[in-house]
């Protein structure tokens, strides 16, 4: 209902603090267009008491990455009882760390791809599995410090050994899977479409080819055969009721596509915050599903609620 008092939550002060200025200016722009009253809060370690005295009706979380999207600014909501978009505190904690979501995907049927968890300093002479692989952060995203380890890569990633890491010790080791990067977006248990997302002068879907203008081609819809889309459509809706999200959220998938039918469909992780910004791929969907931006938004801010 327009009219309602939204406080739309940015920045922060993580590595995804750019783009979530971008997600949420773009988000606060459509609210005011369709009648809301935005006030937009550059999200400090204040932020309980900024919320506090504001009393706003609705907060529109777009925020990105570390407290953003693992559970802790859902847990001031929560205490605040101020209803919130996105998902809840225990779905956004699960969904944000990688290993216990493949724990329970893989407990939902949904496959993943081989992985186990390592230590950066056990790892620095020998490859804890056969190459290639990934190396991730478990609690990171918009693919902020991941590694990819080639066939013919002798030794483990030197960056590994850096006094000035940037990211926690423990690391999440995958199996690399090779072919298209897909994904789909879901809206209150609906499947919005899959993108096949093509990389453009990158050697993967890294921060660059996610969120810099002309860093990726989407195709829309993904040119697959219908039995794997709908298998894609099928397996992010069912990611987005195993982890118990809530709202909109975005399933990334590979498919390693081989002419003898061999090939592996693999979930890779669901993000309970996708992005907002003009290059993001949920608004995209929307659009391709007949719904605006304005729209999209604006449903977002009535699905919202505590207790998620």
């Amino acid at each position: 209902m327009a009219g309602k008092h939204v406080a739309v939550l940015m920045g922060g002060w993580v590595n995804e603090r750019p783009v979530s200025l971008a997600s949420g200016k773009g988000c606060a722009d459509a609210l005011e267009e369709a009648g809301y009253k935005v006030t937009r809060i550059d999200v400090d370690r204040n932020v309980s008491s900024v919320l506090e005295k504001l009393k706003p009706d609705v907060a529109f979380n777009a925020l990105h990455g570390p407290f953003g999207e693992d559970g802790c600014v859902q847990g001031i909501l929560e205490f605040l009882n101020i209803p919130y978009t996105h998902s809840g505190v225990m779905a956004s904690s699960l969904a944000m760390n990688k290993v216990k979501a493949k724990a329970v995907m893989q407990a939902a049927g949904i496959p993943v791809a081989e992985h186990l968890v390592v230590n950066r300093h056990d790892i620095r002479r020998e490859h804890p599995m056969a190459p290639p692989y990934v190396l991730k952060p478990i609690n990171e995203g918009s693919s902020f410090g991941v590694l990819i380890v080639k066939e013919d890569q002798e030794f483990p990633p030197q960056e590994l050994g850096r006094a000035d890491w940037p990211y926690p010790d423990v690391l999440m080791c995958e199996k690399f899977i090779a072919g298209r990067e897909l994904t789909c977006a879901v809206m209150d248990d609906r499947a919005l479409g899959v993108i096949d997302i093509v990389p453009l002068g990158h050697g993967f879907y890294d921060y660059d080819a996610k969120y810099a203008q002309g860093g990726s081609k989407h195709i829309l819809p993904a040119k697959i055969s219908p039995i794997v889309y709908q298998t894609i459509e099928t397996l992010a809706v069912k990611a987005h009721q195993a982890l118990g999200c809530r709202g909109v959220s975005r399933a990334d998938f590979r498919f390693d596509e081989r002419e003898d039918g061999s090939g592996n469909l693999i979930c890779l992780e669901v993000n309970t915050q996708p992005g907002m910004t003009p290059t993001s791929l949920v608004p995209e969907m929307a659009a391709h599903k007949g719904m605006s931006f304005k729209d999209l938004v604006s449903w977002m801010v009535e699905d919202a609620s505590c207790c998620r």
